[in-house]
């Protein structure tokens, strides 16, 4: 059966899978990404992770996988295949495209994490059918694709949809990116989870704690949820009047708590929109598997592109 790789590298841990001209996983895997053995040695874990999902492809859907994508997390640059820059993987101007094409000998796509996860969401996950949305995932920090008629924007230089970094408290928290007050240090999972261990006084407790102290109503947990809904609303509605996405979807660990975040940020969305037309604003429906299922479309997006130039006078 024809099909192709879809890898989706992360800083602890890297998803796999084969997946068909449909979308369909066809054999799914995970392994650690093993960042404490080196820089070199995680890129040699991929190359040796992905020939080992080739065999398995060979073997058991009787012919060769007929390309591959890879989605990786930090600076890409996906025109020239390089991953330019990961602080978790210890990373610089890897070649990584070039690398696992010549070890799999099939076409490869590499793509930005992110974007990536954003561009299943955007096909076949929960815009499916839209033709602007913009997904922001709330973990650690806080990232975003915009989505344009089936595409995502990287932008000149690779950065867009960088909503985290947008300044909603002017002189406020310091961000490792140089810049204070950035909406990643008030409103990600992360950002949520330090300001409820300071509040409750337990340094283990986490965003998932906070979110159920909320819904049993404890006034602490109230105000850090709600100071961190408060941020959101403002980036987003930073985004809507930049962008005018029909539908925003936002995934990640704090999307997790369900309509504990979603009620009071639609909520907080529409009491700040003025002139700006309000979106959909939705949970992702493809948890973590979304990198992995977005690496497949580049994948497959390449396979198109080869074809059709394959057949063009």
């Amino acid at each position: 059966m024809r099909h192709v790789i879809a890898l989706d590298v992360g800083g602890t841990g890297m998803k796999a899978a084969l997946i068909g001209p449909d979308g369909e996983l066809l054999h799914q895997a995970r392994r650690a990404t093993g960042r404490e053995r080196g820089p070199d040695a995680v890129v040699e874990g991929i190359l040796g992770f992905a020939a080992e999902l080739s065999a398995y492809g060979a073997e058991h859907l009787d012919e060769p996988a007929s390309a591959a994508g890879v989605a990786v997390p930090g600076i890409v640059d996906a025109d020239q295949g390089i991953a330019s820059y990961a602080a978790n993987l210890g990373w610089r101007d890897v070649p990584l495209r070039d690398l696992l094409a010549e070890r799999l000998g099939i076409p490869v796509a590499l793509g930005h994490d992110v974007r990536t996860g954003g561009l299943a969401e955007g096909r076949i996950g929960a815009g499916q059918g839209t033709d602007r949305f913009l997904f922001i995932p709330l973990g650690t920090g806080i990232a975003g694709a915009i989505g344009i008629a089936g595409r995502v924007e990287a932008g000149a230089h690779g950065f867009a949809g960088e909503i985290g970094h947008i300044v909603v408290r002017p002189g406020g928290a310091p961000c490792p990116c140089g810049q204070a007050g950035c909406l990643e240090r008030y409103a990600s999972a992360a950002a949520v989870s330090e300001a409820w261990a300071a509040a409750c006084g337990d340094p283990d407790a986490d965003a998932a704690d906070c979110a159920k102290a909320v819904t049993s109503g404890d006034p602490n947990a109230v105000r850090v949820w709600q100071e961190a809904v408060d941020a959101l609303a403002d980036g987003l509605v930073t985004a809507l009047t930049l962008l005018d996405p029909r539908i925003v979807i936002i995934g990640g660990g704090l999307a997790e708590a369900g309509e504990t975040l979603f009620t009071p940020l639609r909520e907080a969305v529409r009491k700040r929109v003025t002139f700006q037309k309000l979106p959909q604003i939705v949970p992702a429906a493809l948890g973590d598997t979304a990198g992995c299922l977005g690496a497949g479309l580049l994948a497959w997006d390449l396979l198109a592109t080869t074809d059709s130039t394959e057949v063009t006078p």
